[in-house]
């Protein structure tokens, strides 16, 4: 009879340690179990045990810096991590460093279980080779179920080359996703380079895509360089790629096959050596059954497709977020504020159509213009009733200019006489300009060119207001 496995587990929470040893007991595994780093570190260096199952942090020592010595006299030994310090950054370093897996706390035992016979069986693949790096900034807030389960996935994938799909509504992070893969995978010392392709006029995508020669169209007095070329040995995010003309679907599908491609108006082909990740807001099964998207390109690119969910379906991260977006506005000169507990729950209760970009929008407006220190429920109520969707304007409603001084007077007087931070002229044209480009560009596609000709100006100070006002170029706000 084969003798039963040995798992070590070690956490410094003692109802934690009884639940696995009772639960895993009744399997018929045999079950040690530690409070502190030291005894296991004891066990793994006397050959003990088949598996491990840690805590990260405990009294004596962080169960992630103890992973890769372990990993180095037994490199046979899987080791499953555990930890209430759910970010995306405890799942990189804890797979970084050689985890077999990681887990959230509070952690489903039904899923736990099946992570421990997936390590114990016999053709468990062993963990990818250490890689360590320098601290990074945090490039995902959330510590929700749903996002837990995207940080699991992002740290499988951040030492492959696989493509991804990200979906996902205007607003939800997607192309912050895509960066992460990047700066935190293999490719991270090569380039970034992000493309929206409804920002693109439709008959440039392919010379943007993929470079042009001399003459190749008119206007092309000589060589382009694209995008995949910009991003040799990096990564290439095609945001939107459901808006890609078809004709584009064919040569970008000759990437992913043949791994090369041709400039447009060249005949030599280039090797590409590129990770793709795309992302889009649009059904593609859809736009693949009515003949607008290849159906063998979508498979090509939907091998490893990441759902983002709306902030509807995690308000519980909202608090984490909130103060997030307070501490940017301080490092970009607003002064201290802070939310309290009501107003906490109103944003909860928002349906949040723009997500977490409406959210950050919200809080920095109100971190620049709301002169307390403390900002309350009624303050929330009022700036989410001002932005909230209204019915179209009757052709005799009153114009502009009324409606933003009674808008600015309700501002003054929720203020109860308290003057506003200085620098409000500027703030408040920059409310205005901000939501008047983006729905100009919005009206023209995305167009750059017609956009700055609806509105009056030059084509240069658009883009500089674009990149001033933060404005995803494309087709307006998302």
């Amino acid at each position: 009879m084969t003798k039963a496995a040995t798992i070590l587990v070690a956490d410094d929470d003692r109802a934690i340690r009884t639940v696995l040893s009772q639960a895993l007991g009744r399997l018929g595994y045999e079950v040690r179990t530690t409070s502190n780093a030291a005894t296991l570190w004891q066990w793994a260096i006397n050959g003990d045990g088949q598996l491990i199952i840690t805590d990260v942090l405990m009294p004596d020592e962080n169960g992630l810096d103890l992973v890769p010595r372990i990993r180095k006299i037994r490199p046979e030994l899987k080791i499953i991590v555990m930890s209430a310090q759910n970010t995306l950054m405890t799942a990189v370093r804890a797979t970084e460093r050689g985890a077999f897996e990681y887990l959230p706390k509070p952690f489903d035992l039904n899923e736990l279980v099946n992570v421990v016979q997936r390590a114990l069986a016999p053709d468990a693949g062993g963990a990818p080779e250490q890689d360590p790096r320098t601290e990074e900034r945090l490039p995902l807030i959330g510590r929700s179920p749903v996002m837990q389960e995207i940080y699991r996935v992002l740290a499988r994938l951040m030492m492959s080359d696989l493509t991804v799909m990200i979906y996902g509504a205007s607003g939800t992070g997607k192309e912050l996703v895509a960066r992460a893969l990047h700066e935190y995978g293999k490719r991270r010392n090569g380039p970034f380079v992000a493309i929206n392709m409804a920002a693109i006029p439709r008959e440039l995508i392919e010379a943007e895509l993929f470079g042009h020669e001399k003459g190749a169209f008119t206007g092309a007095t000589g060589r382009g360089v694209g995008r995949f070329e910009q991003a040799q040995r990096g990564t290439l995010f095609l945001d939107e790629i459901g808006d890609m003309p078809l004709d584009a679907q064919t040569r970008l599908l000759r990437v992913l096959q043949e791994g090369e491609y041709t400039t447009v108006g060249g005949r030599t082909a280039i090797r590409s050596d590129v990770r793709i990740i795309a992302a889009t807001h649009r059904d593609l099964r859809l736009l693949v059954q009515r003949g607008q998207f290849r159906e063998d390109l979508f498979y090509r690119l939907n091998v490893v497709p990441i759902r983002l969910p709306p902030l509807r379906e995690r308000t519980e991260d909202i608090p984490e977020l909130v103060r997030h977006f307070l501490a940017q506005a301080r490092k970009d000169g607003a002064a201290v504020k802070a939310i309290d507990k009501a107003a906490m729950q109103r944003l909860k209760r928002h349906a949040w159509p723009g997500n977490v970009r409406e959210l950050e929008n919200l809080i920095r407006r109100l971190a620049a213009l709301y002169p307390d220190e403390v900002i309350g429920a009624e303050v929330i109520e009022a700036d989410l009733t001002d932005v909230s969707p209204v019915e179209p304007a009757a052709p005799h409603a009153e114009g502009l200019g009324p409606a933003v001084e009674r808008h600015l007077s309700q501002f003054f007087a929720a203020h109860k006489g308290g003057l506003p931070a200085a620098g409000l002229y500027d703030r408040v044209l920059r409310e205005i300009e901000r939501p008047l480009i983006s729905l100009a560009l919005n009206a023209t596609r995305g167009n750059q060119l017609r956009a700055a000709e609806l509105l009056g100006i030059n084509r240069n100070t658009l883009r500089k207001k674009i990149r001033d006002l933060e404005i995803e170029a494309g087709r307006g706000v998302k």
